[in-house]
């Protein structure tokens, strides 16, 4: 098999003469995918999110608190991470021992093409179950239907917090056929210029994509649907009590946060039961 050479997601170049075959996944998304690719069977390490599939592999510690000597006492041959799931400074001093490809991917069709791209790295790119796969994924996100009820994501409650446009969920929402009523809205530092209290400095690079809200923003966005993943938070019934005071008139709907924020496999199966969902709420 020939070399193969790609670029993550940081731009780096990543040199792989053979297919790797001891991988340790710091992604829960990834670790999903490295199955539905056929090669959990080369999975040698995982954190302990990493729960699709409930498989017995040895764990490395969470996604921001990896542990280094584990993964490396695993002698991997590939390391799959995360620019936001995992920590700078673990992935640096990993990526001086070890291959270590990471992803970003801000839209849908990002998230498929990074599951092609590790189809390429393990070799599997040619095998038919693996090309059905990426077939359905891109048949998937070339029927988006039109832009349908605007919807509300809040990601957390104690601040409440959302989703802007430069983000995966948002754009995964808008593939199922939702408008993130929130797609504008930028996070402003300090912390009293997001909630309105004082005038805004500059971000600096910061990442102003998960936005703090004040209470009368979501009822001046008029959300129709608001949709309460169960990750990062688990929002209980309480939260959904306090957010339909919020948004007034709103349908209030659960989602599994998978379906909404896991890129690559995942989204095979997760988009159109999110699609179904916002369906529902454009037919009503």
């Amino acid at each position: 098999m020939p070399t193969i050479r790609l670029r993550d997601d940081l731009g780096r170049t990543l040199v792989f003469p053979h297919p790797p075959q001891r991988i340790v996944s710091l992604v829960p998304s990834d670790t999903h995918s490295l199955f539905a690719l056929g090669a959990g069977d080369r999975l040698v390490g995982r954190t302990t999110y990493c729960t699709e599939p409930a498989t017995a592999i040895p764990t490395v510690g969470g996604t921001k608190n990896v542990d280094l000597d584990a993964v490396l006492a695993l002698a991997p041959h590939l390391v799959v991470a995360n620019q936001e799931e995992n920590t700078r400074a673990a992935l640096e001093a990993l990526a001086q021992r070890v291959p270590v490809l990471v992803s970003l991917p801000r839209r849908a069709a990002d998230g498929i093409a990074h599951l092609a791209r590790l189809a390429r790295i393990l070799g599997v790119a040619q095998d038919p179950a693996v090309v059905d796969l990426l077939r359905r994924g891109y048949d998937l996100l070339r029927a988006a239907p039109p832009a349908g009820p605007g919807v509300f994501v809040p990601i957390w409650m104690d601040p409440l917090m959302t989703i802007s446009g430069d983000t995966f969920g948002s754009d995964l929402l808008a593939c199922a056929g939702g408008r993130n009523v929130f797609g504008d809205r930028l996070r402003l530092y300090p912390l009293a210029a997001d909630l309105g209290k004082t005038a805004p400095v500059d971000a600096a690079g910061r990442d102003v994509r998960y936005p703090r809200l004040r209470a009368d923003e979501i009822a001046a966005r008029a959300p129709s649907l608001v949709l309460l993943p169960d990750e990062p938070y688990a929002f209980s019934a309480d939260d959904a009590r306090v957010i339909a005071g919020l948004a007034p008139g709103a349908a209030i709907e659960h989602v599994s946060g998978k379906d909404l924020f896991w890129y690559g496999a995942w989204t095979i199966n997760g988009l159109p039961r999110v699609r179904a969902m916002i369906d529902r709420h454009r037919r009503d």
